[in-house]
């Protein structure tokens, strides 16, 4: 009993003398995750991969008698618009980025570089820079030590080289820049970032930039964080010994269409561009100033449930959804140099304009919080139930539509559905009949919502939709033709 006395009491010395405090950030809407890391014995933090509104890391820093004194990345992100030169501009805290990766990989703009095995010390604390290239040549990773603790590695931030269950995809460089022969390289140099990334103690703590539901790869894990050890073990990239070339062809195989947007987001993280310190409170338009930016070719984007939608909507408005996925559908189908303006409750106006802003929507003109505008008649939403679905099938005269992406069409579909995704649906417009009876669907109504809307806005007008979807289809039928 003595003995574990003792134990007892050096063990909460150790804990009273530990002087890490660490934060995860996620944003449920892109599945992205960010983190403040702090050494309370000086007050100093570090925020890695920061989100565009950065009001959550000064009220955490504040709250924690914290001071923001650096700013990283782990990579030139694509998926959202970087908050660092934001949270820079508003702290004055130092920027650390990446000078891996060649010369096409540079930021554009003043930093302090980093390479394989440099250090960024913080207080007490040490992040060690480990360049991880594939998913982009620049990509690093950073293995903290929290020196009072011990003085080896507890965590890595991986950013999009390794997720739970996961390894980050090396195709978009050329899905959305468009520059070829990148994925087989990146994929290549993935494949050796994993084999070193073996080499770590198994009881290091992986904390990655995403979460289920990232474009960034095609099978995330749910949960927050893992061990290098967990992943080794359950990580499919982890099982390939000695076979590249098989390890290469699952990761290129099935990756998701990454959105439209991801291509700006690509530009706009490695230069110099305007910045937007503070979230910014959106205009209530009143009906003349709707009715004049609306008659002057303004897309409004509604943003009410589609159930909301079907019963009456402005015509030629868009239904994305106010969910998680708004801005992802938002940045598939909008220009980045067009207006816009925005159907939603004023209460919801502070959520929907961070999602925007996260990844550079910036060009709203305003919002509306109903659809009776007086001189706009409202339309319906021309929907069908499963059986009515049914009579649809194997017509001359009909043509159908799966608006999933093409791994979920590839997987099972109704017999003889067209295949074009919702996110690619305006660049194949001319592939859809005028003169037959369109019906669409998806998995389970959202994606066919905006579907609808975007065919109903380019002109077609004979469009029913089957809201039940896969989802319906196979707890009704468990079978599909593929």
């Amino acid at each position: 009993m003595g003995m574990l006395k003792e134990h007892y009491s050096n063990l909460k010395f150790n804990i009273k003398n530990l002087c890490m405090f660490f934060h995860h950030i996620y944003d449920k809407s892109l599945a992205q995750a960010s983190y403040l890391i702090g050494c309370q014995a000086v007050g100093e933090a570090i925020v890695i991969d920061p989100k565009r509104d950065i009001d959550i890391y000064l009220e955490i820093a504040k709250e924690n008698n914290l001071t923001i004194t650096h700013i990283t990345e782990t990579h030139i992100h694509a998926d959202f618009l970087s908050g660092s030169r934001e949270l820079e501009e508003a702290t004055g805290a130092k920027l650390y980025l990446s000078d891996e990766g060649g010369a096409d990989w540079q930021y554009q703009f003043q930093h302090i570089g980093l390479i394989n095995g440099d250090t960024i010390e913080i207080g007490r604390l040490t992040l060690k820079v480990i360049h991880t290239p594939g998913h982009t040549p620049e990509s690093i990773s950073f293995l903290l030590t929290d020196h009072p603790a011990a003085d080896v590695p507890v965590m890595i931030f991986t950013g999009d080289f390794v997720f739970v269950g996961d390894i980050g995809r090396p195709d978009l460089l050329e899905k959305v820049a468009g520059l070829t022969g990148t994925q087989e390289k990146g994929a290549k140099e993935i494949y050796h970032s994993v084999q070193d990334f073996k080499e770590l103690p198994e009881y290091i703590q992986v904390w990655p930039g995403h979460g289920a539901g990232s474009a960034c790869g095609k099978s995330l894990g749910a949960v927050p964080s893992s061990t290098v050890g967990y992943e080794k073990i359950t990580n499919w990239a982890f099982q390939y010994k000695d076979d590249e070339q098989g390890f290469i062809n699952y990761l290129l195989e099935g990756q998701p269409e990454p959105p439209k947007y991801f291509a700006m987001m690509k530009k706009w993280n490695k230069i110099d561009r305007p910045l937007l310190i503070e979230v910014p409170i959106q205009k209530k338009l009143s009906v003349e100033e709707f009715l004049s930016a609306y008659h002057d070719g303004v897309q409004v984007i509604d943003t009410r449930s589609k159930e909301d939608f079907a019963r009456g909507f402005i015509p030629k408005s868009l239904n994305i959804q106010g969910n998680n996925s708004f801005s992802t559908w938002v940045g598939w189908t909008m220009d980045y140099s067009k207006p816009f303006i925005l159907i939603a409750e004023s209460e919801r106006m502070n959520d929907l304009t961070r999602k925007l802003m996260r990844i550079g929507m910036d060009q709203m003109l305003g919002y509306i919080d109903h659809i009776d505008v007086p001189g706009l008649k409202l339309q319906t939403v021309d929907s069908i139930a499963l059986e009515e679905f049914k009579t649809y099938l194997n017509r001359e005269d009909v043509q159908v539509i799966d608006v999933r992406n093409k791994t979920e069409y590839e997987a099972a579909h109704i017999v003889n559905a067209e295949n074009f995704f919702v996110g690619m649906l305006k660049d194949h417009l001319d592939m859809i009949s005028y003169e037959k009876q369109v019906v669409i669907y998806c998995q389970s109504g959202d994606r066919a919502a905006i579907a609808y809307s975007i065919l109903k806005k380019y002109g077609f007008e004979n469009v029913k939709i089957y809201y039940g979807g896969m989802k319906e289809w196979l707890e009704k039928y468990n079978s599909v033709t593929n």
